[in-house]
């Protein structure tokens, strides 16, 4: 071990100087400021040398962690928070389990007027990192640009549950420098399930003869017309991201051939060898159109009145992505000319709310937003985000950044 004499103590001190703070303050990516302690000196164990004493004995316990391990001691200079925006049902245990890095604060708001002044009231200062739901849109409203400048300073990342983030402004979080993540591929095989689900569902015209069935008439008086089999018809898949992919799989398993469009073509062995066409031959060569396609500006209403009528008479729709990437008005008004014999849905252009048109239409197969409604992917789902929030702390860094973050890295 390196010693110095007793004389030589002031020079050691100076050793430690490296750092350009004061060694009572240090400043980190994750907090504004905070609190170490300063140097002691220690007598040596050791009196082989004489009175001598251990550089390594008056350096503050900090100098010896790496950037990796360094909030390990912050419990000593206190714990960054952790906030919790809606609820976690599955892996509570996991995110208790945050608490030996993190003080877990949830906020008093009910709503977005309240969760606004919480903020600016400086409630919620010292959070780092913050995981949010779907379902926290009740209490903070979208994140938009007017969330986003009145979240406290100290906040440098949001964990957002869920494949799709159209909630979350990522330029507006960009310009305050907060880092958000989502949780990509664990949702893409549950979500498929149920986009194969409507696919034969409507298909087979299911949908009438189970109302009428409810309502004590069996298959409905007269009986619907016959349905189709999959097997054979062409999907067309707008979207070919995880869950576009992992559809692609499971509609091949029935016989269908699978066409797609994307903003960009993938490799052979990245779209399984699935033909690549333009958007508009997707839309005319379809016998069942999937919408799989993120939720942005550009995306909106990107199947309305003139895409329908570049389709097929008889096309069937299903859309598991997000509600407002079709034009509802246009598929109500396509559906009762027949242009569009039948369609499934998962999603809406104002959840909870749904179109009434859809609603009174019996040839519409509606399911309530559950594409990863089991309890095995809501769990793994939870985890994940959870593990952002743990890296956040720990690292300084997301292990799912959203792609228009990847730079912030």
């Amino acid at each position: 071990m390196t010693t110095v004499s007793p004389l030589n103590i002031s020079a050691a001190i100076r050793s430690t100087r490296q750092l350009k703070t004061p060694l009572s303050l240090v400043r980190c990516a994750h907090y504004s400021a905070v609190s170490c302690p300063t140097p002691t000196v220690r007598p040596s164990t050791s009196r082989t040398s004489g009175s001598r004493i251990s550089v390594a004995s008056i350096r503050p316990k900090f100098f010896h962690s790496t950037p990796s391990n360094f909030f390990a001691a912050a419990p000593k200079m206190g714990k960054p928070k952790a906030l919790l925006l809606g609820e976690i049902d599955h892996a509570k245990a996991t995110w208790e389990g945050l608490s030996d890095i993190a003080e877990l604060v949830r906020p008093t708001a009910k709503n977005r007027a309240e969760f606004i002044e919480e903020c600016k009231a400086g409630k919620l200062d010292g959070v780092v990192a913050a995981y949010r739901t779907f379902g926290s849109v009740a209490i903070t409203g979208l994140v938009d640009e007017e969330l986003v400048n009145a979240l406290p300073e100290s906040l440098k990342f949001l964990a957002h549950n869920g494949a799709g983030y159209d909630q979350v402004d990522v330029h507006a979080c960009k310009a305050r420098g907060i880092r958000v993540s989502n949780v990509p591929s664990i949702p893409d095989d549950a979500t498929a399930d149920v986009n194969m689900f409507l696919i034969l569902g409507a298909l087979r015209g299911f949908n009438t003869s189970m109302l009428a069935l409810r309502a004590g008439q069996w298959r409905g008086n007269p009986p619907p017309p016959l349905g189709h089999d999959p097997e054979g018809k062409v999907l067309g898949i707008l979207g070919m991201g995880g869950i576009g992919r992992n559809l692609k799989k499971k509609a091949e398993v029935f016989g269908m051939s699978v066409i797609y469009h994307n903003r960009r073509k993938l490799s052979d062995e990245q779209s399984g060898g699935a033909e690549y066409v333009s958007f508009d031959e997707l839309l005319a060569r379809s016998d069942v159109l999937s919408l799989n396609l993120p939720l942005n500006k550009n995306t909106r209403h990107i199947i309305s009145a003139p895409q329908f009528a570049k389709m097929k008479k008889g096309v069937i729709i299903v859309n598991t992505a997000r509600g407002a990437v079709m034009d509802e008005d246009a598929l109500v008004k396509a559906l009762e000319s027949g242009h569009v014999a039948s369609a499934g849905l998962d999603v809406y252009e104002e959840e909870p709310k749904v179109h009434q048109g859809l609603v009174a239409n019996p040839h519409v197969m509606l399911v309530p937003h559950m594409g990863t409604w089991t309890v095995e992917t809501q769990t793994k789902m939870e985890e994940w985000t959870i593990g952002n929030v743990r890296a956040a702390i720990e690292k300084g860094r997301v292990n799912s950044i959203v792609p228009e973050q990847e730079d912030m890295q």
